[in-house]
């Protein structure tokens, strides 16, 4: 075991305190770049308090230096797109806090935008056609009557008039979207050129097309929708090409499992990142970079995967694949790293360590773009929540100082943890220590996911802590992303095994520093982290002053009929195992539980629903556990990370109270 400072052996100087709640208006955050020739545009957002929102614009940035100018002053903009010929923007505008965002079309030399649409649920992200006149965009449709609009007979009901809906699938909501049956995605167009023009809808039914991408002719809109479009229940999704003109969609390939973001590589090639899985759904599987030859007038390709299924995990949260002269850019999951690489044409499984390293080590790329040689990231690192880089001649330059506030506070450095596990495996996470020498007390935070990551980049809740004094662990254990997929399905069927031993074997790794407090030491997490605190709790609780649970699952079963994705996730990560269910709960040993046990959640979660919290908390309660049950209004699943700034600031309120009366 080992471990290591962080990655410049940056220290911070002073005593200023970085981020008390109020400060997380200090993160601003930019986007996946646009980039053509000189012109480097990207939508920078941070939260505002006092509008109890987000708040953004474009923002210009030099190539050659002299940092980034505001380009755009809308409530908030994002999601830029500069039109082939390089003569207009189009970007996403919100108006304010309760804004839809809607496409504006604006030229790049200046003036006012204009919107090319208008529509009730508001507008996903534009993609120009190769003619830089026509916009495509995906958008949802509500039935008539509901979500504000008239139905048949001219009235607009409210909310708690509208008709019952009628319910036929098992894939009828998501969390923070909602009802999804009663208001389809689909694939719009529109003619900028044409100021009276509105959006064209070319689909039907309830395909759920996304990211739509244009054929080098501009004939076709190529987007990953659900198998058969949605005909049944499905996670499988497949690569269609939609007529632009209008017409039925076209299957170019039946996928290994999913399609996610295609790109045309060639005259006559798509790319697409996506997994492949048999049976019903797909768990802890490497998303792979593939690529099919576009065909439009015969039976549909067959897709071959670029990439190593173990050792290459795709992000697909950073974008979509981008083409280059010397091969397809992808961003990579690896070791809490997101890193730009480059896929080599004619690749065929390329390994990782085969895949040429752009940008993003030991960082976390958000969003990339290229023209000709040129190649820019958004890139976080531990100080900051995101700065725009260019990547050349094997070297990184950074092109913003968007952060500048933010490294101002002062937030400490992460240190790199390197462990073992009783049966000998390695394993890997952080520690973020607060000022002073100690003793400190330590706060053990698990991820959610189970496959997701904690990383290199900037994480606002472990600065949140250690400014308030805590030494906060960071584990990735079994069952996370971007260790090989091997890693990741370590855990399917056996929550609660080797996953404990690895985020146990992490803390004990840092507790054997002398500026720590091995007696003063809880747990917290959300999601499948939340799981990880009600297990420790219940089998471990003697390591632990307290725990503090979030957006959990605690009963399997229950979790299996109410949320979203339960109808295929219980049986995925438990197994078939009659009783498994049962067994891996955390509600089934709760009266084991004798910690105090603070239990947060949002009442709009649909992934994990409140009632997941509504019985542990009832549970403790009846037992005499000390617990405390704290339940925000109007939020999701999503709460800590874009949530309402009022919520995240009076969450992060809590948290502190709470380990301030028993650490």
């Amino acid at each position: 075991m080992g471990i290591t400072s962080a990655p410049d052996g940056a220290e911070c100087s002073g005593t200023v305190v970085f981020v008390r709640p109020e400060d997380i208006e200090l993160p601003a955050a930019p986007g996946a770049p646009a980039l053509h020739g000189d012109l480097l545009l990207v939508g920078v957002t941070a939260a505002d308090l006092a509008a109890n929102s987000y708040r953004g614009g474009l923002h210009r940035v030099g190539v050659d230096g002299g940092g980034a100018k505001e380009f755009t002053r809308g409530f908030r903009d994002v999601a830029p797109a500069i039109s082939p010929d390089g003569t207009q923007v189009a970007f996403l505008r919100s108006d304010g806090p309760a804004g839809k965002p809607q496409v504006h079309v604006m030229p790049v030399d200046g003036g006012e935008a204009r919107p090319v649409t208008a529509l009730p649920l508001g507008a996903g992200a534009p993609v120009w056609a190769p003619d830089s006149r026509r916009i495509a965009f995906v958008a949802r449709v509500p039935e008539p009557g509901r979500y504000g609009t008239a139905a048949a007979d001219g009235d607009t009901p409210s909310a708690d008039e509208e008709a019952p809906r009628r319910i036929t699938r098992l894939d009828y909501r998501y969390d923070d979207i909602g009802f999804v049956t009663d208001r389809p995605a689909h694939v719009f167009v529109v003619d900028t050129a044409d100021p009276a023009a509105r959006p064209r809808r070319l689909t039907e039914g309830h395909g759920e097309p996304l990211n739509p991408a244009w054929t080098p002719t501009g004939e076709h809109i190529l987007v990953g929708a659900k198998r058969d479009w949605g005909a049944e229940d499905t996670l499988r999704a497949d690569l269609y090409a939609i007529p632009a003109d209008g017409g039925a969609p076209i299957l170019v390939a039946r996928s290994a499992g999913t399609v996610e973001h295609p790109v045309m590589v060639a005259d006559d090639t798509v790319a697409f990142l996506g997994e492949a899985f048999d049976g019903v759904a797909a768990v802890a599987r490497n998303v792979g970079l593939w690529t099919v030859p576009l065909t439009l007038d015969g039976p549909p390709g067959e897709p071959r995967r670029l990439t190593d299924v173990e050792t290459v995990d795709c992000e697909p949260d950073a974008g979509r694949p981008v083409a280059t002269a010397s091969g397809v850019l992808v961003a990579v999951r690896n070791r809490g790293a997101v890193e730009l690489r480059r896929v080599a044409s004619g690749a065929d499984g390329a390994t990782l360590s085969e895949l040429a390293l752009v940008a993003g080590e030991l960082a976390v790329v958000k969003g990339f773009a290229a023209d000709g040689d040129r190649v820019v990231c958004s890139v976080s690192t531990w100080d900051t929540a995101g700065e725009v880089v260019l990547a050349e001649d094997e070297t990184t330059r950074r092109l913003t100082d968007f952060s500048a506030p933010l490294r101002a506070r002062g937030p400490r450095p992460v240190v790199e943890i390197k462990a073992s596990a009783p049966d000998g495996y390695a394993t890997h996470g952080w520690l973020v220590l607060p000022e002073g020498d100690g003793p400190h007390p330590v706060i053990l935070v698990v991820h959610g996911g189970p496959f997701r990551y904690y990383s290199w980049g900037f994480f606002d809740e472990a600065q949140v802590y250690a400014a308030a004094g805590y030494a906060v662990v960071l584990p990735n254990p079994r069952g996370s992303a971007g260790y090989g997929e091997r890693h990741g399905q370590a855990i399917i069927g056996a929550l609660g095994t080797v996953d404990v031993a690895d985020v146990l074997s992490v803390l004990d790794a840092t507790l054997e520093r002398p500026d720590l407090d091995p007696t003063r030491v809880g747990v917290m997490g959300g999601s499948y982290g939340g799981w990880m605190v009600g297990w420790l709790a219940a089998h471990h609780g003697h390591r632990f002053r307290a725990a503090w649970s979030e957006r959990a699952v605690n009963c399997w079963e229950s979790f299996a009929g109410t949320s979203d994705i339960g109808w295929w996730f219980a049986d995925a990560y438990c197994g078939p195992t009659p009783g498994a269910r049962t067994a891996m709960s955390p509600l089934t040993h709760a009266d084991r539980i004798s910690i105090p046990f603070a239990i947060a959640h949002s009442e709009q979660d649909w992934r994990c629903p409140v009632e997941q919290a509504q019985r542990m908390y009832v549970k403790l309660h009846r037992n005499g556990t000390p617990t405390q049950l704290l339940l925000f209004p109007g939020e999701g699943h999503e709460l800590t990370r874009s949530g309402t700034p009022r919520h995240r600031k009076q969450r992060f309120d809590a948290v502190l109270d709470w380990w301030s009366h028993h650490l």
